[in-house]
């Protein structure tokens, strides 16, 4: 067999994810095959497997591959040095993504994987770090935020965090049951509820 360099072993890498993607979102992953994934992808079944021994080797890379986008997004979001510029720059790019018609496939695997975490550690340990990552993201920004005056003390940066996640995480169903719609006018409302609960003071 001829060798192949570091970019063409990246971009066959990539060409099995993307097929494997393709077949999760499609069939499921108790439904799909290596076959299947062989097949979409046009490589051998022997290709396959010098780089993933297994189907679930292929369903962890695309958690990570996910992951790996999220901590750029969230990367991106904290350089603003206003913390409230940053967590709606967060609220923005995570919206865009699930506006974007472009990603459909890789949130129907996303939600297939928080079923499959139900009965596989090794998916809900993935669940959990992806859930993480975003979570630290939003503690990290807010309290910097309360501890330059710019939002409210009492807050509990925790909560609030772990609120936002399960708004998006909402929003990740809407997106994959209904991907036509509009999901524009709830964004701008997370946008006013960020606002309004970051710095508003809690009354008496």
């Amino acid at each position: 067999m001829p060798k192949i360099n570091a970019q063409q072993r990246e971009a066959r890498r990539d060409r099995l994810l993307a097929a494997a993607l393709k077949c999760f979102s499609r069939d499921g992953f108790h439904q799909t095959t290596t076959a299947d994934i062989v097949r979409e992808s046009g490589v051998s079944q022997g290709t396959l497997y010098l780089y993933f021994k297994s189907k679930d080797d292929l369903i962890a890379a695309l958690a990570d591959d996910r992951h790996q986008h999220e901590a750029a997004l969230n990367a991106l979001a904290e350089h603003e040095e206003d913390p409230l510029k940053s967590i709606l720059a967060l609220v923005r790019l995570y919206a865009e993504r699930l506006s974007d018609i472009s990603q459909s496939d890789a949130l129907r695997v996303g939600l297939q994987g928080w079923a499959e975490a139900l009965r596989n550690e090794r998916v809900r340990i993935g669940v959990l770090d992806g859930v993480s990552l975003a979570r630290t993201a939003l503690v990290r920004v807010i309290r910097r935020g309360q501890r330059t005056g710019v939002f409210r003390r009492d807050l509990d940066a925790e909560a609030m965090a772990s609120l936002l996640v399960a708004i998006f995480q909402g929003f990740v169903l809407r997106a994959v049951w209904e991907p036509r719609r509009d999901l524009e006018p709830c964004f701008k409302l997370v946008s006013e509820l960020v606002r309004n609960t970051l710095i508003h003071a809690r009354p008496d």
